[in-house]
């Protein structure tokens, strides 16, 4: 479920976005201890993380492809696509929200009302599924 969110304008960095995210994230989840984040988010960002809000900072990394084998064996790894690490706990959220008609495009003149529309689309959700216990 999305705890906070912070939608900022395309000309700043993921990585100051993240920042913006992370202090107002701070200031509602006061409990939180770590971070999971992409490779995008390696270097002083972990740093800023540690110093500023105590957190641990965990870059999910899919393992290396180039290692070396034996001839005749097999890689330890599976070939193609794989699954990293709750890496799909975003995508997945991300399909919960656009699920909303009109999530679907960025219609929205000011961030602060697709920032409230997320929070509504999580609510709904949220209600329905409180909802289905009870009939």
């Amino acid at each position: 479920m999305v705890s906070a969110v912070v939608v900022h304008e395309g000309n700043i960095a993921d990585r100051d976005g993240a920042r913006l995210l992370l202090g107002k994230a701070a200031q509602e989840l006061p409990r939180m201890e770590k971070v999971g984040a992409g490779r995008g988010y390696n270097g002083k960002i972990g740093e800023w993380i540690k110093e500023r809000l105590g957190w641990a900072l965990e870059i999910v990394k899919p393992p290396r492809r180039w290692v070396w084998v034996p001839p005749g064996e097999e890689p330890p790894y599976p070939r193609g696509f794989m699954v990293l690490p709750r890496r799909w706990v975003i995508e997945r959220t991300f399909a919960w929200i656009l699920r909303n008609r009109r999530m679907r495009c960025d219609y929205e003149f000011l961030a602060e009302t697709t920032e409230a529309l997320i929070y509504v689309a999580m609510i709904r959700l949220m209600v329905r599924r409180l909802a289905k216990g009870v009939v």
